[in-house]
């Protein structure tokens, strides 16, 4: 598959730029910024889990999104703070491969969990008394699976097509690996995988955004004629928050993505954008959904009470 990791250069990432005093604030500023993400995600991952309350459709789809964001934050901030340290950018082939595969999968996971999401709450707020016989559990984990399936299948292929050519350079112009910028060290043609990467883009960007756009208008449709006002503001606030984390990923992937097509794109901004995929969503999504989701905070303030509880008890 590595037919370029046998290249004995290694390659370089951009640079972060950072004066000398600013070094270990900033190593210092990464670490925990990681370690809250970590927290975060582990936290609500395990409210799920021993929360039987919580073993409802909607949060098996979110509990996934957390496994997501784990995935990108663990592909690219470890590396991210170790080069901080090292003041080092270098990387080998396939560790950077290895890096934009995790990063691709974990954008393409968030993007299909959250299409998923939107789906579950189109059924429940739309066709509230077919809710359990739509979203059964056979259901239910044919839509988890495939989630996992199409993300892995196009990922792989993606890489698959990005590993039979050799690098004829060596610098990154990104701060982490991805394809594009793994695309521009590639001297032959690569046109097939342009061809491919473009398709990809249409399946993985285009059909959430068209199924996030019928669900909500369906869901918009249906809060305005209910005469339910306590249903309809409980409807608005769950969907807004999803709408609000499904915006900013792919607002951001968009614009990172097209911005490698363009030779007069500030490349600053292009880096700024991409930094942010793996930052806010991973810190976005557990906040909003910890916070404004009234059943996931209540089981998340139990569980860290009974957690201190039986630490306090036990220390004593």
């Amino acid at each position: 598959m590595f037919e370029n990791s046998s290249l004995r250069n290694l390659l370089t990432l951009e640079t972060l730029s950072l004066p000398p005093n600013h070094m270990y604030p900033a190593f210092i500023f990464g670490t925990l910024l990681y370690l809250i993400i970590v927290f975060c995600n582990l936290l609500v991952l395990t409210t799920i889990v021993v929360s039987k309350n919580l073993h409802k459709p909607m949060f098996i789809l979110l509990f996934n999104l957390p496994i997501s964001d784990l995935i990108g934050a663990t592909a690219f901030f470890p590396h991210l703070i170790f080069s901080i340290v090292t003041q080092n950018r270098a990387v080998s082939p396939p560790a950077c491969i290895a890096q934009a595969f995790f990063i691709h999968f974990y954008g393409t996971g968030n993007l299909l969990v959250l299409t998923a999401m939107a789906y579950d709450r189109y059924i429940a707020i739309c066709s509230p008394l077919k809710y359990n016989t739509i979203m059964s559990p056979h259901f239910l984990m044919r839509i988890i699976v495939l989630i996992w399936f199409l993300d892995f299948s196009m990922m792989f292929v993606l890489f698959i097509l990005l590993a039979r050519f050799k690098f004829c350079r060596t610098n990154v112009v990104d701060l982490y690996c991805n394809n594009p910028s793994l695309m521009k060290l590639v001297c032959e043609d690569i046109r097939g995988n342009n061809y491919y990467g473009i398709a990809s883009l249409i399946v993985v960007m285009g059909f959430p955004l068209m199924i996030i756009m019928y669900t909500y208008m369906q869901i918009l449709r249906t809060c305005v004629i209910t005469n339910h006002t306590d249903a309809r503001k409980k409807a608005i606030q769950t969907c807004g928050a999803h709408l609000i984390v499904f915006l900013v990923l792919q607002i951001n992937t968009t614009f990172t993505l097209i911005s490698h097509r363009f030779q007069n794109v500030s490349p600053f901004l292009r880096r700024a954008f991409g930094v942010s995929i793996l930052i806010i969503p991973p810190v976005l999504d557990p906040i909003i959904y910890g916070l404004k989701t009234r059943e996931l905070r209540q089981n998340i303030i139990m569980f860290l009470k009974r957690s201190f509880f039986q630490i306090s008890r036990h220390n004593q």
